[in-house]
C-alpha cells in the first residue's frame, strides 16, 4: 500500500471513529445523568420518614419524583406535595402514599380504588377514553375542589397526551367511596371499584383532599406503561 493509499484509508477510519463517537457520546451523557439523577432520588427516598407507614418501592418513588422535579420546573405543579398511587399492588392493600417533601415525611398511606373495567383485584387495562371505565395512568396536577354526588371531591388535569389528558371531560376525580373499606374487601375479597377515578376511603377523603389541592402532584403508575409514562414526560 502506498502512501496516498494509507491517508486515505486512515482518513476514512477517522471520519468513521468521529461518526461513531458522536453518536455513542450523546447515549453516554444521558446514562450518566439518569445514575446521577438516581443517585440523588435515592437519597430523598432514604431520608423520608415512613411515619409508621410502608414507603412505597424505589422504583416506583424514582420514577414519580423525577417527574414531580420535571413538572415543578415547567410551573405546573406549584406544592411540594407528591401523592403516589401504585396500580401495580393488589386493591387490597394501602397502594396510595401522599408525601411532603418539604418535611420528607408521608402524610398519608390508604387505600385507593381503580376503575371498574381497569381489573378485579388488580389494575390491568387503563384508557383514556370517555365512557370507558377504566383508569388512566401518568402524572396529573390537583385542582380545585367542589360538592359533588360523592360529597367533596377533587378536579384532576391530566398532563400526559394520549394517557390521561381527557380527565376533565371524563371526570376523573378524587372522592370519597364506602366501598373503599376494609369491610368492603373482608365480604368480596376484594375493594370496591369506581368508574374510572382514584377514590379513597370516606373517612380520610376530607383530609387527603385538603392537603393535596391546588396544583400538588399525583402520579399513577403501573409498571406495563412505564416507558410511555416516561416518553410522554419528556415530550
Amino acid at each position: 500500500m502506498n502512501y496516498k493509499s494509507f491517508s486515505l484509508l486512515f482518513f476514512v477510519l477517522l471520519m468513521s471513529f468521529d461518526t461513531v463517537t458522536d453518536k455513542i457520546n450523546p447515549v453516554i451523557s444521558s446514562l450518566e445523568k439518569t445514575e446521577k439523577a438516581t443517585s440523588a432520588n435515592a437519597s430523598v427516598y432514604s431520608q423520608i420518614d415512613a411515619n409508621s407507614f410502608a414507603l412505597p418501592s424505589f422504583e416506583c418513588f424514582n420514577l414519580a419524583f423525577d417527574g414531580f422535579n420535571h413538572l415543578k420546573e415547567k410551573g405546573l405543579i406549584q406544592k411540594n406535595i407528591l401523592t403516589i398511587v401504585d396500580f401495580s399492588l393488589s386493591s387490597n392493600t394501602k397502594r396510595l402514599w401522599v408525601i411532603d417533601l418539604d418535611k420528607n415525611i408521608v402524610l398519608f398511606q390508604t387505600l385507593v380504588a381503580h376503575g371498574r373495567n381497569t381489573g378485579e383485584e388488580f389494575a390491568q387495562a387503563f384508557s383514556n377514553q370517555a365512557e370507558s371505565f377504566k383508569s388512566s395512568v401518568g402524572f396529573y396536577a390537583t385542582a380545585e375542589i367542589y360538592n359533588g354526588k360523592h360529597g367533596m371531591s377533587l378536579k384532576l388535569d391530566g398532563l400526559q397526551k394520549g394517557l390521561n389528558d381527557k380527565a376533565r371531560e371524563r371526570a376523573v376525580v378524587m372522592h370519597g367511596a364506602d366501598y373503599v373499606s376494609e369491610s368492603f374487601i373482608k365480604q368480596n375479597k376484594r375493594l370496591g371499584r369506581s368508574l374510572g377515578c382514584p377514590a379513597v376511603p370516606v373517612e380520610l377523603n376530607q383530609k387527603i383532599i385538603n392537603v393535596i389541592k391546588d396544583k400538588s402532584c399525583l402520579f399513577i403508575y403501573h409498571p406495563t406503561v412505564k416507558q410511555e409514562i416516561v416518553s410522554k414526560l419528556a415530550s
